[in-house]
């Protein structure tokens, strides 16, 4: 059995994780037999969005809290997983991806992205072992990486790749992009979308083709 990590980064598109993203990915690993490890840097979020009116909410929460929402309570703060403890590495996309895992919503192509974050991906990078990266959450590994990824088509974000050191490929959303040499795996999701059933094309090849590499 395939132990899998997937790094959530809150609940909701707006500020967290994106939810259909994380949970067609908790989804297809499951039904490949893959043991899921969930888990979330112990932070607060950069912001709170009201969902439902798309505004800012006058509060503040806690991206593991967050997270443990979407993994049933069954989750970890990053900083206790160590790569020799999974077979693979998969970060689903949301803002939350590009604003609490990373600032690239805040900074692009000049963010930092958070310790732990970097930390895993640097440790499964140099054990070989690989990582899949959805909707905006592949600017985290042209960052820290500089790897080939893909987010579709958004000429502002691929050029901010770029400009990170990384390489940008263009894809349809239920395709995806790998970099062998790196080991990354990459699909736009809801870049593109439109809706959940071509996002989880894109999904499923994503999930497949790390546990194929794993």
């Amino acid at each position: 059995m395939k132990k899998v990590g997937v790094v959530l980064a809150g609940s909701g598109v707006m500020d967290g994780s994106e939810i259909h993203e994380a949970t067609l990915t908790l989804y297809f690993l499951d039904r490949a037999g893959a043991e899921i490890v969930c888990m979330a840097p112990d932070v607060e979020q950069r912001d709170v969005v009201n969902h439902l009116k798309g505004e800012p909410s006058n509060e503040t929460r806690n991206v593991l809290v967050e997270a443990a929402r979407i993994a049933r309570g069954n989750i970890k703060d990053i900083k206790e997983i160590k790569a020799s403890d999974l077979d693979a590495l998969i970060f689903p996309g949301g803002y939350g991806a590009a604003k609490n895992l990373c600032d690239f919503a805040i900074k692009g192509a000049d963010c930092t992205v958070n310790p732990e974050v970097e930390r895993l991906i640097k440790e499964m990078h140099e054990a070989g072992k690989p990582m899949g990266f959805i909707c905006i959450a592949p600017v985290i590994a042209a960052k820290v990486l500089g790897a080939e990824v893909t987010i579709g088509n958004d000429k502002d974000t691929a050029a901010a790749i770029e400009k990170m050191g990384g390489k940008h490929v263009v894809r349809n959303v239920d395709d995806i992009a790998v970099d062998e040499k790196n080991n990354v795996v990459s699909t736009p999701a809801y870049m593109l979308g439109p809706t959940i059933s071509k996002v989880a094309l894109g999904i499923e090849k994503l999930v497949n083709k790390v546990l194929e590499l794993s």
